[in-house]
């Protein structure tokens, strides 16, 4: 079974991480935001007009981070297309009207992108937002995109791995000879270099890979959500794999909690599609247990939810987040601190 996670240290690597540490604390629980942060009203298209306005304010009341996510097509056979806008648009957008929220993917979809533009784009956005970027990674199953991008749905699993040993190597490595089925790169580095030590990667669901690979090549693992007494199990396993594949540091656990929350505070959970409809006492008793099963970060999405956002994030700012504290001790950097020379 191996010890507790409360008896594991911090990677070294991602100590001075700002977005990892102002997430992840061994034995605690932070809650996020996945954009759209307003709720759908029976709305196929989010509006989005006044996502950046909600995204300071969730910032200001102080969730962990936002969460975004990564939908090239619209495919009719799901009913939610993310945030509209391109992943890496949206995110240097919210970077730039944010300070201290950590912004976390949701998750790139690797196999329909090339290990060096993912490589670049993170590494850019590790500059430009301070070192908030949580770098989530899945590969992806909207099978509908896949022969747009001329890539086998089947070999989505190979790909996964592929991309993130070449994205790893750019990330690292200055003129790294490397090949896989991506490509032969020789004579040529990335610039520029993230100025964070390393980029944390989560793993966002099974990405079609053994839990001992992703506990041996990630920084986390992101899973749906489960009441708590079978997250529990979910967080076991997670933990296991991590012994098994000797990791003597803390890698987080992370879930997505769809939540309609009402405005009967008293009102007792119902279920619904990825998480409960309920009001605020017993959606804390509830986030209580998610704690208490080992879960270590929530982002929550209200999208079925009919009230206005303002009301919801109030309440959920007096409510909620008083229990679930983000640590701060670690600032966002400075631009003057960036060295293109080097990469750091």
């Amino acid at each position: 079974m191996g010890r507790s996670e409360v008896d594991f240290d911090l990677p070294s690597s991602l100590k001075s991480h700002p977005g990892f540490r102002r997430l992840f604390s061994p034995g605690k629980m932070t809650v996020g935001l996945m954009f759209p942060i307003e709720p759908l009203y029976g709305h196929l298209f989010p509006r989005m007009i006044e996502e950046i306005r909600l995204a300071k304010a969730a910032e200001d009341a102080g969730f962990g981070a936002l969460w975004f996510r990564d939908v090239p097509l619209h495919d009719p056979n799901f009913k939610n297309i993310g945030q509209i806008f391109d992943t890496w648009i949206w995110l240097t957008t919210i970077a730039a009207h944010t300070n201290q929220i950590a912004l976390c993917t949701g998750a790139l979809v690797l196999p329909l992108r090339h290990p060096i533009h993912t490589a670049k784009a993170a590494a850019s956005l590790d500059i430009l937002s301070g070192g908030r970027f949580v770098a989530g990674m899945a590969s992806g199953d909207r099978e509908i995109e896949y022969p747009a991008f001329k890539i086998d749905y089947d070999k989505r699993g190979e790909l996964f791995r592929e991309h993130v040993a070449y994205y790893e190597h750019m990330l690292k490595e200055h003129f790294v000879e490397f090949e896989n089925g991506y490509g032969h790169l020789k004579d040529a580095d990335l610039i520029p270099k993230p100025q964070s030590e390393r980029i944390p990667l989560l793993v966002v669901g099974e990405a079609r890979q053994k839990v001992e690979w992703t506990a041996a090549h990630a920084d986390g693992w992101a899973m749906y959500f489960r009441e708590p007494e079978v997250q529990r199990e979910r967080v076991q396993m997670w933990k296991d794999a991590c012994h098994s594949a000797g990791v003597s540091v803390f890698k987080p656990f992370v879930q997505g909690l769809n939540l309609d929350l009402v405005e009967d505070a008293d009102a007792t959970p119902e279920p619904i599609n990825g998480g409960w409809k309920v009001g605020s006492k017993h959606l804390l008793e509830k986030l209580k247990a998610c704690e208490a099963a080992g879960v270590n970060h929530t982002f929550i999405y209200c999208w079925d939810c009919n009230r206005p956002t303002h009301d919801i994030i109030e309440e959920l700012t007096e409510t909620i987040l008083p229990h679930f504290p983000v640590d701060t001790s670690v600032p966002t950097r400075s631009m003057k601190a960036f060295d293109p020379d080097s990469g750091s």
